[in-house]
């Protein structure tokens, strides 16, 4: 049986534990070379230490695969192309880009610093759009100068940013940054052959298991079911040649359950009237009609949703 990824390139960002450490191992079962990026901090964005990318090459390495170790900060632009570079100079081309990398500071908006802010935002947001430039850049090169129209990029949003969670404006708005920044550079990268997609998981990771009461209060069923290696699944089949017709979608993942969020649609509309004073009874209809926003689950809050995991 062929390997979905033989032959290809790719870049994981935050590659060292949970979801990215899943993706990468993923990708190398799948016949991928792997650069293992992970800048090793805290999960609020403290400190540096290479060693759970380390143990990620060692890993795929002790499989018979390749991969390679990089710590940048995917948030520094150079760097990131400097990574990329790292890709094509070590095995001679570049196909996927898996955006994975992030951190969490979760305040109310009223305690939130700037810090908080600036720091989440760089790195979810800017750390998807650095790596993807660069990226982006190499393919549109290399497809003008006769090469294969062919690349992959998988960006990370979250549920909190689609649907929105209370303690994450930080965090909510940088995922939904980067689903709206995947649907548009989909239609921007369609005519070299690459494709953008996003996925909005739920998984267990450092990065929950706190907000989830701890590793220890969870259930060995429950970390089976949110498992990180659901969410590479759908990376990895998105990274190979069966899926170069789905671009632009965001895929919601929770365990074995799988589903696309269809995003923002025009709903109930009117015409305004001539005074701000009068628009009362306009607005209030279009209330009464409208959809209500979605919750966490995805559905609507009076609604049945997608399903959810009990912990």
């Amino acid at each position: 049986m062929s390997k979905l990824c033989e032959g290809r390139v790719a870049i994981v960002t935050g590659a060292g534990r949970g979801i990215g450490r899943e993706h990468a191992l993923m990708l190398a079962e799948q016949g991928a070379k792997v650069v293992v990026n992970d800048l090793g901090g805290d999960e609020a964005g403290g400190g540096a230490d290479l060693t759970p990318a380390q143990e990620v090459v060692n890993d795929i390495e002790a499989m018979g695969g390749e991969a390679v170790v990089n710590g940048c900060n995917v948030a520094d632009f150079a760097a990131a192309g400097e990574m990329v570079q790292q890709a094509v100079d070590t095995w001679g081309r570049l196909d996927i880009v898996i955006n994975n990398a992030g951190i969490l500071r979760d305040r109310m908006v009223f305690s939130m610093s700037e810090d908080d802010w600036d720091s989440v935002i760089a790195v979810h947001l800017k750390g998807t759009f650095a790596p993807s430039h660069h990226a982006a850049t190499y393919w549109r090169n290399h497809v003008k100068g006769g090469g294969e129209p062919f690349g992959r990029i998988i960006n990370t949003a979250s549920p909190s940013g689609i649907y929105g969670n209370v303690g994450q404006t930080n965090y909510g708005a940088a995922k939904a940054g980067i689903a709206g920044f995947s649907v548009i550079a989909a239609q921007e990268l369609v005519r070299y052959g690459v494709t953008v997609n996003c996925l909005a998981p739920t998984a267990l990771s450092r990065l929950t298991e706190s907000l989830m009461g701890g590793s220890e209060n969870i259930s060995d069923s429950a970390k089976e079911a949110m498992s990180p290696r659901w969410i590479a699944l759908i990376a990895t089949w998105l990274c190979s040649e069966e899926a170069q017709n789905v671009t632009g979608r965001v895929f919601d993942i929770r365990g074995k359950h799988l589903g696309i969020a269809e995003g923002w649609h025009l709903g109930p509309t009117a015409e305004q009237p001539d005074e701000p004073g009068d628009l009362g009874s306009v607005v209030e209809d279009l209330m009464k009609a409208a959809r209500l926003n979605a919750d966490m689950s995805g559905g609507d809050h009076e609604g049945p949703g997608f399903p959810s995991q009990s912990l």
